[in-house]
């Protein structure tokens, strides 16, 4: 294959990793784990979220998120609400200290991506945010669509 397409999968996940490593030890001093903050974002742009949720947000098993909520719940970050809507669930909300930290991590994450995109032009920016974007539809859509034809109850062509 040309242009290193056959590297691709471990060129995604080496670049994640990077990053992630990066975010990490910049961010240490504040006690969460990369999983944690990708908590704490989600939270931050929905306000609240049930467990079952945020495990799917988060892609991890629901058990994991519990134990993940439990220590953050302990060390202040998160609390946990009954759910106005259906008070046999609760819904996980961040906590005041939880915004005040995000709008600093936040800030840190920004500086973590201009290390990371160092020596990109603009244009080649824009071409890779658009491409990994391209990447995410094509197999998102892909995603759908299989599930589509493996539903017991799809229609037979």
């Amino acid at each position: 294959m040309t242009l290193g397409i056959d590297r691709l999968g471990l060129l995604l996940h080496d670049a994640t990793r990077a990053v992630r490593r990066r975010f990490e030890l910049r961010t240490q001093d504040w006690g969460l784990s990369s999983a944690q903050w990708r908590l704490l974002v989600s939270l931050k742009r929905d306000a609240r979220a049930s467990q079952a949720r945020l495990a799917e947000l988060l892609e991890i098993e629901p058990i994991s998120v519990s134990r993940m909520v439990d220590r953050m719940e302990q060390t202040g970050w998160v609390r946990r609400e009954p759910d106005p809507a259906d008070r046999r669930v609760k819904v996980i909300v961040p906590t005041e200290r939880a915004l005040k930290a995000f709008e600093t991590v936040h800030g840190v994450a920004g500086e973590v991506y201009a290390e990371a995109l160092a020596g990109l032009s603009d244009p080649e920016k824009a071409a890779l945010v658009k491409a990994l974007n391209i990447i995410i539809e094509n197999l998102t859509g892909e995603e759908a669509a299989c599930a589509a034809r493996t539903r017991p109850d799809a229609e037979s062509t």
